[in-house]
């Protein structure tokens, strides 16, 4: 058993001679409901406690006063959410995704649905006799509450008769419900649940109208909550990735702390880089703004018309004013015409109009800035988010991504491969260690082979290829054969990684380092071969490369000469470069992972934009 099984044998068997009180989510008069679902005993010990939660209902059902329970709702069959791994009582429904905006999906949910509505007809309405109403019977609620803290969700037990609000209303899927009661055990003999909540007050309701509220019970692909990304995180699957994301961001940061390293904050604006760039401008003025759209004729054509109403209103003896009001005009729209004028004629090349008074963008990668720290402070690292401008769209590629960045001084490129294959491993044992509960979720939800695949990585070597000895091997594959037919030189592609880590590797992470010069950017260290430099690639199975680093050139002249070959603008960008190596160089490496890569090996989604809160990529930036 390792430590942290037995600290939670320690902590069950404490638990057993006193139980813990339940502590209060801080900053927050409630309690948190994975401080009483995930504990050993799946919450048990707590009957007779009484507490305040919140949450969001996933479902809901009613019974008349008097009746017997409801039975628990049914788990869908192939996309359960799984029962908690620490009790075999727990039973949560998974009740979430969207009604398409499209009209046939719509269609074919109303079929599935009742006409896309949530109705409860055993809610019945008030009996009419003569001129008067009698009162509509009393029902107990049942809720399932998820507040985003955990998988397992929490059964309430409300009586209609404490709420002003109709029940049909508290009922509707995404209500937000504060409630305060007493804990028990479940009065149903055949209940899945090992604790439930019964409700004595309703401290708090957010309701939500059905007719537009985006969720729904149905369950529908992924990539349909794109179109709701403010809403999506209230579905299990999305809430359990966000929570792995921000297991792996506080993982990162454990592991570059815990082994020296000092974090520093790179900017997002600046005047050099690599790649297809965003540029940086500010909005146009109100001037511009104002006449966007209009065209230099239009006005030309307007200068004529009012000129010949002019010549009309002096020939037709009319009163000064109409004329000088019409003059007026006229000068205005002249005016304008100037102006726009202006506008379309070509800046003169030294004309300084930006907001820096020089080209600027949004960065690529922080590794060039951490170079100056790692120079001054030894071993750097940073996290944040970098933007590349091209235009694809595919299941791979973001506009903005966030990428964990490292730079060691007194490195080469074997302790930067070192680096990196600590850092992965570290990765995927915290994920195992520390969120248990999301990686049995999502393995049975999204991939099976997730969790194998973790514990795998973190236990095995990783393999280690030149780019040399990865050609080689794909140009005697005669079980494949690859639209970009593989020679010395030409850059990897996915067709080519995918072939080396699924039936070379066989399923297995692998390392591939030493590239040509030419697939690699200018900065690299040149080897001593003259024809490779010290660049590698950490390429996982499915998703590709998740980690690259290199360790770049220290050299002044090896430097200077390949900024040179990239033209004489960029000779004045790169001095503040070139600096740090005229003055005390010393040699140095780093890496870069880029973290939804990750997020996507540890979670097995087969597309990047459902594993960031809100995607940006070619032609799509929704909110």
């Amino acid at each position: 058993m390792d430590s942290h099984g037995k600290t939670h044998q320690r902590e069950h068997e404490d638990d057993v001679i006193s139980p813990k009180p339940v502590a209060l989510s801080k900053y927050s008069n409630r309690v948190e409901l994975k401080t009483l679902l995930e504990r050993s005993d799946g919450g048990a010990r707590l009957a007779g406690k009484r507490v305040v939660i919140g949450g969001w209902v996933k479902s809901s059902r009613a019974v008349k006063k008097d009746s017997p329970a409801p039975p628990p709702p049914p788990q869908p069959s192939s996309l359960a959410v799984p029962p908690p791994p620490s009790t075999t009582k727990s039973n949560i429904s998974c009740t979430e995704i969207i009604q398409s905006k499209m009209n046939i999906f719509r269609k074919l949910f109303d079929v599935l649905s009742g006409g896309g509505k949530t109705t409860y007809p055993i809610f019945d309405k008030p009996e009419v006799t003569g001129q008067k109403a009698t009162s509509p019977p009393e029902y107990i609620i049942y809720f399932l509450i998820s507040d985003g803290s955990s998988v397992s969700s929490l059964q309430v037990v409300v009586d209609s008769a404490m709420s002003t609000i109709p029940a049909t209303q508290l009922m509707s899927l995404g209500t937000c419900i504060v409630a305060e009661g007493v804990l028990r055990h479940p009065l149903a003999a055949s209940a899945k649940h090992v604790i439930e909540l019964e409700a004595e007050k309703l401290l708090h309701v957010g309701t939500v109208d059905p007719e537009k509220y985006p969720l729904s019970k149905k369950q529908l692909p992924l990539h349909l909550l794109r179109d709701f990304s403010h809403f999506r995180p209230r579905t299990t699957t999305v809430g359990s990735v966000t929570r792995v994301h921000s297991a792996l961001t506080l993982a990162s940061h454990t592991f570059f702390q815990s082994n020296g390293f000092q974090y520093v904050q790179v900017p997002v604006i600046t005047t050099t880089g690599v790649g297809e760039m965003f540029r940086v401008t500010t909005t146009l003025d109100r001037e511009e703004k104002k006449h966007d759209g209009l065209s230099i004729e239009t006005v030309k054509a307007a200068i004529k018309e009012k000129s010949r109403l002019i010549d009309h209103l002096k020939r037709s003896d009319s009163n000064r004013e109409a004329v000088a009001a019409a003059v007026h005009d006229l000068k205005k729209t002249t005016d304008l015409a100037a102006q726009l004028e202006k506008k379309q004629k070509p800046k003169a090349a030294t004309q300084k109009l930006d907001f820096f008074g020089c080209d600027a963008y949004l960065i690529v990668s922080g590794r060039f800035h951490l170079e100056s720290y790692a120079s001054a402070l030894g071993k750097v690292y940073t996290y944040g988010p970098r933007f590349t401008a091209d235009k694809i769209d595919n299941a791979r590629h973001l506009a903005e991504t966030w990428n964990v960045e490292a730079e060691m001084a007194f490195s080469e490129l074997d302790d930067a491969m070192d680096c990196a294959d600590d850092f992965f491993k570290f990765l995927c044992r915290y994920l195992l260690e520390n969120r248990h509960e999301d990686m049995k979720f999502i393995s049975k939800r999204v991939d099976k082979t997730v969790t194998t695949r973790l514990e795998a990585t973190a236990s095995n070597s990783l393999l280690r290829f030149s780019y040399t000895e990865a050609i080689s091997l794909l140009q005697t594959a005669t079980t494949r054969t690859f639209e970009t037919k593989p020679k010395w030189g030409v850059a990897l592609t996915e067709e080519h990684l995918s072939y080396l880590t699924d039936e070379i590797c066989k399923g297995s992470v692998m390392i591939i380092h030493s590239y040509p010069k030419e697939v690699k950017p200018f900065y690299v260290r040149l080897n001593d071969d003259k024809k490779t430099v010290a660049a590698f690639d950490l390429v996982v199975p499915k998703v590709g490369v998740v980690i690259n680093g290199s360790q770049n050139e220290e050299r002044f002249e090896i430097l200077d000469a390949s900024i040179k070959e990239l033209g004489s603008t960029s000779r004045e960008k790169y001095e503040w470069y070139l600096d740090l190596r005229r003055h005390g160089t010393v040699k140095h490496s780093g890496i870069s992972l880029r973290m939804e890569h990750m997020l996507l090996f540890a979670t097995g989604l087969p597309d990047i934009k459902d594993a960031v809160p809100f995607p940006r990529s070619w032609g799509k930036a929704n909110n």
